[in-house]
């Protein structure tokens, strides 16, 4: 497959759109907005000054990897500029907790952070807003060297032990240049308020980087309730949310429109895209990437066979399984990126995502696909949502299903029983799943448990046969 180093030219109709590498260097009035949607706002002369502040800090210092831990955006920003001016590493854990922030000390040598419980972690930092310097005026600020600055993240963690990712400024200088190319245009000089967390990559672009490069206001702190993000809605703010959060959104009241709806970090039901229509206004616009591969590619679901359309600068093929691999500059290598997500192309530039080959498990000499039997068991009425895993059970691998009902289902459940009902959705899954693949084990619950991210808490359901 021939791959052209195609770079996304930003909408030429936003004059403030520049690059991460000479984002403080940027021509902009000094008292233009660059955080804080209520009483929190800050300024871009003050951003300037607090980056070259904790910069000066910075540079004195001999620890060399800095992991960044914060609630707020505005520090965030402050503190990843500041220490990629100072040429330093940034390492961004996906979890705060002290516990986990333990797992991940090899990767770091010192903590930036602005969380008060991280004040006795054993490890040496600097707290914002508190201990960086507030002048700096011998700190000569230059054009960061895109390929020198290393950002390491980590995977989700949520089926296991978080895997670091490496990037370079390069990498998401390409990936912000496309989404204004993409976007830029529809969200005109939008807020940006958000869901997810800046720690993580969907959070870190869509939140922080974008928005900065394009001179658009973004929200320092989280929304976290359905409620919260309804209130929110206007014309003039854009939303950067997740599934975990938008299935939520079923029986809020209807209010303002946003002016655009962005989700990633999982997949988003059909009734969940349509609930978001109707509640704030806009089929969302979904992000199917990775941490490792950044956004490869996006649709607006009108009906769950939408296919996805790849990124104007990304080139995709199919290996001999049906698994997408992808040439693209969001990625550090020079060969294809091959992922386990298997597809089919509906064009020469679209596709259907069919399920992941991870998640194909071999029980009594045959192949069955754990994501199929969650295709199948939402095809039933009584279905809401289904996550379906394997177990050791005496030494036998036994498939296991956690669902959601619907209100039909609920019913049906309060009428016949959990023993029957059980049977009943077996028998139902017989149409279309080898009895070797039929659920042994069910258990209902209200929520599937996801983390902020949209990603399944795999630790949590397998919790939920325990008891057994």
């Amino acid at each position: 497959m021939e791959y052209s180093q195609r770079l996304p030219e930003p909408t030429l109709d936003n004059d403030e759109f520049v690059s991460l590498s000479s984002l403080l260097l940027a021509n902009r009035s000094g008292q233009a907005i660059v955080a804080g949607l209520d009483n929190d706002s800050v300024s871009w002369s003050c951003f300037q000054r607090d980056v070259l502040g904790l910069a000066a800090t910075l540079k004195t210092s001999s620890y060399m990897k800095w992991a960044l831990c914060f609630d707020d955006s505005y520090y965030f920003a402050v503190a990843l500029f500041a220490a990629a001016h100072a040429g330093k590493e940034i390492v961004l854990p996906g979890n705060h907790q002290p516990s986990a922030l333990d797992e991940l000390q090899a990767h770091f040598d010192a903590l930036l952070h602005d969380r008060q419980e991280l004040l006795g972690f054993t490890c040496p930092q600097l707290a914002l807003p508190h201990d960086a310097q507030q002048h700096a005026p011998s700190f000569q600020l230059a054009p960061l060297q895109p390929g020198m600055v290393k950002i390491t993240l980590f995977t989700s963690g949520s089926s296991g032990k978080a895997k670091a990712i490496a990037k370079t400024l390069v990498q998401l200088e390409a990936e912000i240049a496309q989404l204004e190319a993409n976007w830029g245009s529809q969200l005109k000089a939008s807020q940006v308020v958000s869901t997810v967390s800046h720690q993580h990559i969907y959070g870190l672009l869509f939140r922080v980087l974008w928005p900065l490069c394009s001179g658009r206001v973004f929200a320092r702190r989280d929304l976290i309730y359905p409620e919260q993000v309804t209130a929110k809605a206007a014309l003039d703010i854009a939303l950067i949310t997740s599934p975990a959060l938008l299935k939520r959104l079923a029986g809020e009241e209807t209010g303002d429109s946003y002016r655009a709806v962005f989700s990633s970090g999982g997949p988003l039901s059909e009734s969940a895209a349509h609930d978001a229509l109707k509640i704030l206004g806009h089929l969302p616009i979904e992000v199917f990437g990775s941490t490792e591969t950044g956004g490869i590619a996006f649709r607006q679901q009108v009906a769950a066979t939408t296919p996805w359309a790849l990124f104007d600068v990304i080139d995709a093929s199919l290996n001999a399984e049906g698994c997408l691999k992808v040439r693209s500059p969001f990625v550090d290598q020079e060969n294809d990126y091959q992922t386990t997500d298997q597809c089919q192309f509906v064009g020469e530039r679209d596709f259907i995502l069919l399920g992941r080959t991870d998640r194909v498990v071999k029980i009594e000499e045959k192949r069955i696909s754990l994501t199929e039997i969650e295709r199948r068991l939402c095809q039933l009425t009584w279905i809401e949502e289904a996550a379906v895993l394997t177990l050791e059970q005496g030494g036998r691998i036994v498939i296991s299903a956690v669902v959601t009902l619907t209100d039909d289902g609920d019913r049906h459940l309060q009428i016949c029983g959990k023993g029957k009902f059980w049977i009943e959705l077996r028998q139902q899954l017989r149409r279309w799943i080898e009895p070797v693949g039929i659920p042994r084990r069910f258990r209902f619950v209200d929520e599937i448990p996801l983390n902020s991210q949209g990603k399944r808490l795999v630790r949590e359901l397998e919790a939920l046969f325990a008891q057994d």
